[in-house]
Parts: C-alpha cells; sequence; structure tokens
C-alpha cells in the first residue's frame, strides 16, 4: 500500500509540469484588455469631446501568425454642427474589428499585414444624405527592436468624407468650415462648398503614417514617441500631423500612462459646436494632457 501510495505521488509530480507544459504549448490564445482613459485622442484629436473614455477588447492569435480582434471606446456624437467639427452625430460609441497577420522577417524585426474596420453604430452625417462615418483601413508595419514604421492607406472614403458629406453635394452647408473659437451670428460656419471645394469626389485612398519608438528608461518605465501625418485624398484642408510623448510604468496591477498629445490641424476644420441650449464650442486638436490606467487579462 505505502508503495503504491509513494508510486501516485511520483506520478503525480510528474504529470502537473507535463500538464502545464502542455497547456503552455496550445497554439491559441486570448487576451482581453479595458482602461480608463481621461480623453481619448485617435490621431491627435479628441473623439470625447475632451472627456474621459472607457475602451477595452478582445484579441485572439495562433502561433501561424494569424489574429483577429475587437475593440471599443465611447465617443462624442452631440454637434449640432455638421458634417465636419470632430463629432459622431447621433452616435456615442466605436467600434472596431480588425484581423490580419504577424510574423517576424529577420532577427529582432517584426511585420505586421491587415484590415481594420471602424463603425459608428447610429451614427449618421447631418446632411440629406446622411452618409455614414464607417471607415475601413488595410495596413502594414515593419518593427525593429524598439522602432515601428506603420502605413495605413483607406479602402473606403475616409470617415465619409466626400462629396455629399463636405462638398457641393452637401446641401446643408451648416458646419463646413470657419467655426471660430466662439458662436454667434456674426460668426456661423462657412458653407462646405466655400472651405472644401466643389466637385472633389470621394477620399478613398487616404493614408495615415505612424512612426514610433519605446525606450526602457529603468525603474520600470517606458518612454513612448510617436509621431503620425494624415494625407486625405482630395481633401487637403484635413491633413495634419500629430506627435505625442508618453511615460508608462506597471503597479498594482495596471499599466498607467501620462501622454503629452499635440497636432498641427486646421482648429476651423476640426472645432466643434455642442449641442443646443450650450452651444459651447471645442478645439479637439490642442494639445493636451492625457492619461489613463489599463489591464491587460
Amino acid at each position: 500500500m505505502k508503495k503504491l501510495v509513494l508510486a501516485s505521488a511520483v506520478a503525480a509530480a510528474f504529470a502537473s509540469p507535463l500538464a502545464a507544459l502542455a497547456q503552455d504549448k496550445s497554439p491559441h490564445t486570448v487576451t482581453g484588455n479595458v482602461s480608463l482613459n481621461s480623453d481619448y485622442r485617435f490621431r491627435g484629436v479628441s473623439q470625447t469631446y475632451g472627456k474621459p473614455a472607457i475602451q477595452g477588447g478582445f484579441d485572439y492569435s495562433h502561433t501561424s501568425g494569424i489574429y483577429v480582434g475587437t475593440w471599443a471606446s465611447n465617443v462624442y456624437g452631440g454637434a449640432t454642427q455638421q458634417p465636419l467639427g470632430q463629432a459622431y452625430n447621433q452616435g456615442n460609441m466605436e467600434w472596431d474589428i480588425y484581423g490580419g497577420y504577424k510574423f517576424e522577417p529577420f532577427k529582432d524585426g517584426t511585420a505586421d499585414i491587415g484590415l481594420l474596420t471602424y463603425l459608428y453604430p447610429g451614427a449618421k452625417y447631418a446632411t440629406p444624405t446622411q452618409g455614414k462615418y464607417t471607415n475601413t483601413e488595410i495596413y502594414g508595419a515593419l518593427g525593429y527592436k524598439w522602432f515601428t514604421a506603420k502605413y495605413s492607406i483607406s479602402t473606403t472614403d475616409y470617415f465619409g468624407i466626400n462629396n455629399n458629406s463636405v462638398g457641393a453635394g452637401n446641401t446643408a452647408v451648416t458646419g463646413g468650415c470657419g467655426v471660430q473659437s466662439n458662436l454667434t451670428a456674426a460668426n456661423t460656419p462657412i458653407a462646405t462648398t466655400t472651405c472644401a471645394g466643389v466637385n472633389k469626389g470621394g477620399s478613398k485612398g487616404s493614408g495615415y503614417l505612424d512612426l514610433g519608438a519605446t525606450f526602457d528608461i529603468g525603474s520600470g518605465v517606458n518612454l513612448g514617441l510617436h509621431y503620425g501625418k494624415l494625407s486625405v485624398k482630395n481633401y487637403g484642408l484635413f491633413n495634419y500631423s500629430d506627435t505625442k510623448v508618453s511615460l508608462s510604468k506597471d503597479w498594482v496591477g495596471f499599466t498607467w500612462t501620462a501622454a503629452y498629445v499635440g497636432t498641427n490641424a486646421k482648429r476651423d476644420v476640426y472645432r466643434t459646436i455642442q449641442a443646443a441650449p450650450s452651444n459651447n464650442v471645442y478645439d479637439p486638436t490642442k494639445g493636451t494632457l492625457v492619461v489613463s490606467m489599463g489591464k491587460t487579462f
């Protein structure tokens, strides 16, 4: 009996590590993430009227390099002056769906190609055609150690920008551009045909360049640097560059980040007017400090 007990104990001792090893060799990985942010800045521009955002998502990856995922955030949808201005009329949520293939082309290098769609359920331009803000992009990225370069190109009109939403086809001319820092009868928005041009067509083929670097500066603190450049096809009025400098650290089970974000975007274009009766005017492109806490599980 004693020999049987001893044999069982020895078998169990070896079985546990082997079972754990078998689990470690699973080709499938599923992770989740959630974060709370003081502001949601997408390519340097606030999507939440400078207010907090809660965000989260799930990712699946396979050892072959294939991955898919989804992510969501609240956004600001209360602007009355459309179509321009950074807001999502009648919508308050961004929902992203993406997938791709990641691999190592050389030592210490990474490559990533994929497809990403941005959805805004219920949101429509406040124009007669009521176009959607939906945007789909293909992207490619190449990284080496601490540096990454990524380029995204739209396969649809860039977040709905076309002749009907911002050009001559938009007969609802309010909210085009030229919104000054205060909204009065003397400086109401200029007609879109004046600022965006006539018969410009669509914006399919717009591109965004994303350059980033991350450095470990000691004590578990990472320094992040980012430079981005947006080029909207046929609508140069919307082109701009954005920058970000961040510090992040894992502490008490969360990742804490503080970042300064800035752009050189044309304020008259991206300035947003809050819904009546307040009619407050907000500039979502101005530089600001964004703090966040997040967790991956």
